[in-house]
Parts: structure tokens; sequence; C-alpha cells
């Protein structure tokens, strides 16, 4: 008769359980990842996984949850905690992305990578896709708070969250020609949005 498990067991078997499912599914895709490989890899029986989640795609709802909560972890840490005017915090919401994405590639590939049909099923999923959307908003929200810009906020967000996600994917797949590597690509396009959306605003244009 299998031991009752305490919330510390569960939880701790959860964690490892998604951190071998985040490095399978990232190396070798959705549809080549089993429950059996996942309980392999943790050494245990093949129907241990199934007491802690209903199904693969339940797993992969959990990673990357996990995956865009630390996302937004980041950024959040990124624009409350450096020190300087809502400017600076800001652009170093940009620095944050960048370093979070190539400091885990694997998890940041299941972000955008992978799309669930059935996301909607999943709460804390939505929840940590929605919490980590927020951020690439939220320092311009202030910016137009501060009196500092009028637009916006979102429209202007989702410009610089393309100029830095296109060049990390075009650098995780191989495609950018020598000399001209994601950093420097994000730097040019960070600057060329900032200076058009903030060509009037008082101040040094953004670089978020």
């Amino acid at each position: 008769m299998p031991r009752a498990l305490s919330k510390a067991d569960i939880e701790g078997f959860r964690e490892r359980l998604i951190d071998a499912a985040e490095h399978l599914f990232a190396t070798h895709g959705l549809d080549a990842v089993t429950m059996r490989q996942l309980a392999g890899v943790l050494g245990v029986s093949p129907m241990t996984p199934y007491r802690y989640f209903k199904d693969k795609d339940d797993i992969l709802a959990a990673v990357r949850a996990r995956a865009f909560n630390r996302h937004a972890d980041a950024l959040e840490r990124a624009f409350d905690e450096t020190p300087g005017d809502v400017g600076t915090r800001a652009n170093a919401v940009g620095d944050a992305y960048v370093r979070f994405a190539f400091d885990n590639p694997e998890a940041y590939k299941l972000m955008f990578d992978i799309n669930q049909p059935s996301e909607r099923d999943y709460p804390e999923l939505v929840a940590a896709e929605d919490r980590s959307r927020a951020t690439m908003t939220r320092h311009l929200r202030e910016l137009i708070a501060a009196g500092l810009w009028q637009g916006d906020a979102g429209l202007a967000g989702h410009m610089f969250w393309a100029a830095l996600h296109g060049p990390i994917m075009l650098a995780f797949s191989g495609k950018l020609e020598p000399g001209y590597d994601a950093e420097t690509l994000i730097a040019a396009l960070r600057d060329a949005i900032g200076r058009a959306l903030f060509a009037d605003a008082p101040r040094e244009p953004l670089k978020a």
C-alpha cells in the first residue's frame, strides 16, 4: 500500500517532474515525450506521474505556467528593484527580458513555441500568461501616469515585445548571420522604437 504523501512530498515531486518535462519537451518536442519517458528520467514506475498530473497535457500546462511566472518574476524585480527614475527602471525591464530568455532557453521556447488548444482548461497557466504579458506594458503605463508620455501602452508594449522576441527566436533557430547577434539587433530595434515613440517626450528616448 503506497504511503500517504505529505504536501511537501507532493510539491517536491511535482517540481522534479516539471524540471524533467521542461528539458524533454524543449529538447525532443511535445509529440516525442511520453509519460513513461518522464517516469524513467525520475526513476519511478510508469504510473507514478499520474498520481500528480492527469496526463501529459496537464504536465505541459504546469511547465509553461511555471516558466511564465518565472519570466514575470524577473521583469517585475527589474522594474521594482532597479534604482533610478521610471525611465531607467523601464529600460531595465527590456534587459531582464533578454537575460531571462538566454539564461533559460528551454523554458523560453516552451512559453512561446508550443500552444495548447485547451489552455483555458488550465486557470493557473492562463493567470501566469496574463501576468507575464502585463510586464510588457506596466512600465509604459507608469510613464503615462507620471506624465512623461502619452500613447497606447498596449500597442507600444507589443512593439517592444516583438523587437525582443524576434531576434531571440532567430538566434535560437540559428538564423542570424555572423556579425548580427541577437543582442546587437535587439539594441538597434529598441533604440529605433524608443526614438520613434518618445521623440516628443521631455527625456531620453525609452529603450524598454
